[in-house]
């Protein structure tokens, strides 16, 4: 089988932006549900894990966008292992336009958890390795995220609650993205181009949870969120 995973998204018009773009949480589902249906036709996907009490989780994401989603319907999206560590693997996405060219890169980190600890546990390399691919993906891999003020007033607060929900009954990776999206004024969103979202997940968001959250500004085209 291909080591590299290819899969195509039309985006009806419900799922778009004000502007007609595709979201960035838009694309975070599509690169998710890129990596799952890989891991999945590959032998090391959801059901797989849970065989053995285990899960993947998202670790670490960086999405570098060179121009904003609004081009020919569909999406391509492409997607292979870079490299495999004893906790963590190395997952690249290339992302397409109908006619491929390139609109931007992902890099993201994962690590697989037992279901009942949630500890980390040790990658199965032997079946992994076989599907690592050294293809080009020509952005820097998620760096460490310094946090904002927590000593300061919160900008605002949000409760987990059901919605916010995913199948590992904790915070969903793509709702992360939503809430620190709200935290922008309209006019921000409308007049500026994300160009790299980078995002790092420490702890679990359980239900129920208040979750305070704190923004800070580094300089005109850099914020930095913290919950």
């Amino acid at each position: 089988m291909d080591k590299i995973g290819k899969l195509s998204f039309t985006t009806a018009a419900y799922l778009r932006d004000f502007k007609g773009d595709i979201p960035l949480t838009t694309l975070g589902n599509y690169l998710l549900h890129a990596a799952t249906q890989h891991a999945e036709s590959r032998g090391f996907g959801y059901e797989d894990m849970v065989d053995k009490q285990t899960a993947w989780v998202l670790s670490k994401m960086a999405i570098e966008l060179f121009e904003p989603l609004n081009q020919p319907e569909p999406l391509q999206i492409l997607t292979w292992i870079e490299s495999v560590q004893r906790f963590t693997t190395t997952r690249c996405f290339e992302i397409t336009d109908s006619q491929g060219k390139q609109l931007g890169y992902a890099r993201s980190i994962w690590a697989a958890i037992n279901m009942e600890t949630r500890r980390p546990v040790l990658l199965d390399d032997e079946k992994l390795a076989p599907y690592l691919h050294n293809r080009p993906c020509p952005i820097e891999n998620p760096q460490k995220i310094m946090a904002a003020e927590t000593d300061s007033t919160p900008h605002t607060q949000i409760h987990v609650l059901y919605s916010d929900l995913d199948i590992n009954r904790h915070l969903n990776s793509i709702k992360y993205i939503e809430h620190t999206l709200d935290l922008f004024p309209l006019e921000v969103l409308e007049n500026k181009h994300i160009s790299r979202f980078e995002i790092a997940y420490h702890s679990e968001g359980r239900y129920g949870m208040e979750l305070e959250v704190y923004l800070k500004q580094i300089d005109d085209k850099k914020q930095v969120v913290s919950f």
